[in-house]
């Protein structure tokens, strides 16, 4: 949740319409801990709402440490390519808490998001409950309110006791990378980590899982066989790669796909988008059951998996920024790019994303929230990059200061330059001319929306 919520307090009794984000602030001192993993607050108030997680279409639940919220893009454009409507629920936000509610294909308005955050509020009479808990609690409301064919849901932290893993008996479950992240909620270790993700695996439900560290896939696999869940693993039960034409080609027992490439740049998107595509494919056997979905499902097919694949959309996600108020910064012909990646994991995937861009030098404006692994992030790039800039992310106390950032890069032998603000970043990492070159901002979700913003919004 980003620091900068509205502080101003609304009674409840006024006559004068609430806002969402008033609604959130006073919702945000219901509990002393932004991050508190339980299931048992978010069931009491869900059983005194009438339990709206029953009344859901059937959902696809996704957990892991990076590549969940592709998976679900590319998951959500091959539904709707194929007609079916779909609620969507993610976090965190970019620009506006809105973003992470998507009731029946469309972003939550602020007078129905004021509305179920009102009646969670009611309903919960005061007691603790952390914001992310009750947030949950007010999309499940606000998805069991409005007819949809699928739910796709996306966990905050972990899996286990994450406040999403409230649902009985989901479609499908998947799991996409799982590396070293929050571990002072989770776990140190690969494997608590892996066992954290995998307690939304449920009896029976199959749970489609990307290729992992060989210790992650021990755990889940020890998992599924105890609580009889099909695994669908890549590698073996499907896999996805690259071809010669620059698409991408994925296979599995079922069907032979030749795919177009994705809009969402990286190699890693690759993986995101088998898990969504195996995922498709368990749903166009799941839904036809459904008789209000039934001639639609039979549109997910191999037609609607493409486009699909082509047309997904997910910003901060290795995102070119130009044309834009930033881009504009930068010398004519020069590139600039976002991703919003912050951990060990994301970094090396990065990097080998970075390997690939060779055609012209690399720069990099960094930065990072003090609670993730600062060192893990910058090494892997290490090799890749030019002249770096560091940057306070604006509005987030637990930001690292410029210089602090500056000082974690110099010894992973990158130097770098504190600098005051953005563009004042931008312009050193520039300052130096030269041949045309990328610059890559990166390091934090939370830099990624306020990046968004300054340059000119989502898109």
């Amino acid at each position: 949740m980003k620091s900068a919520l509205p502080s101003t307090s609304v009674s409840l009794d006024s006559t004068a319409p609430d806002v969402p984000g008033a609604v959130l602030a006073r919702l945000g001192g219901l509990h002393p801990k932004i991050i508190d993993l339980s299931l048992g607050r978010i069931e009491r108030l869900l059983a005194v709402l009438g339990r709206p997680q029953d009344a859901l279409p059937p959902v696809v639940h996704v957990a892991g440490t990076n590549g969940k919220g592709s998976t679900i893009a590319f998951l959500r454009a091959m539904l709707e390519a194929a007609g079916l409507t779909v609620h969507v629920y993610t976090s965190p936000h970019l620009i506006r808490f809105n973003e992470r509610i998507v009731v029946a294909g469309r972003e939550i308005e602020d007078d129905a998001l004021a509305s179920v955050l009102q009646e969670c509020e009611r309903a919960n009479a005061g007691e603790a409950i952390t914001i992310f808990e009750i947030t949950t609690a007010a999309a499940l409301l606000a998805f069991a309110g409005a007819p949809a064919d699928v739910t796709l849901l996306e966990t905050g932290l972990g899996g286990r006791l994450d406040a999403t893993n409230v649902v009985g008996r989901p479609a499908v479950t998947a799991i996409t990378s799982v590396s070293l992240d929050h571990q002072a909620f989770l776990g140190q270790t690969i494997q608590e980590i892996a066992f954290e993700k995998s307690g939304i695996l449920k009896p029976d439900v199959p749970c489609v899982v990307a290729a992992q560290d060989p210790d992650a896939a021990a755990v889940i696999r020890t998992r599924a066989a105890v609580l009889g869940a099909p695994l669908a693993e890549e590698g073996g039960d499907w896999q996805i790669e690259a071809d010669v034409s620059g698409g991408l080609s994925f296979r599995s027992r079922e069907m032979a796909l030749a795919l177009p490439q994705p809009r969402l740049k990286g190699a890693y998107q690759a993986q995101n988008a088998g898990v969504a595509i195996a995922c498709a494919l368990h749903l166009a056997r799941v839904l036809p059951q459904r008789e209000e979905a039934s001639a639609k499902a039979r549109l997910l097919n191999a037609r609607s998996i493409r486009r699909g694949v082509e047309a997904a959309r997910w910003p901060a996600r290795l995102q070119r920024m130009d044309p834009g108020s930033l881009a504009a910064l930068l010398p004519e012909g020069w590139e600039l790019w976002l991703d919003g990646g912050h951990n060990p994991g994301a970094a090396r995937v990065l990097a080998r994303q970075l390997e690939e861009w060779r055609d012209r030098p690399l720069h990099v404006v960094l930065g990072m929230l003090r609670s993730k692994d600062a060192d893990g992030f910058i090494a892997p790039l290490a090799p890749h990059v030019g002249r770096v800039a560091t940057v306070s992310i604006p509005g987030e106390q637990g930001s690292l200061s410029a210089a602090e950032a500056a000082a974690i890069a110099g010894r992973n032998g990158i130097p770098a330059t504190a600098a005051e603000d953005i563009a004042g970043a931008l312009r050193h990492v520039a300052g130096a001319g030269g041949p045309r070159s990328r610059v890559l901002i990166c390091g934090s979700l939370y830099l990624a929306g306020t990046i968004l913003v300054q340059n000119g919004g989502l898109v």
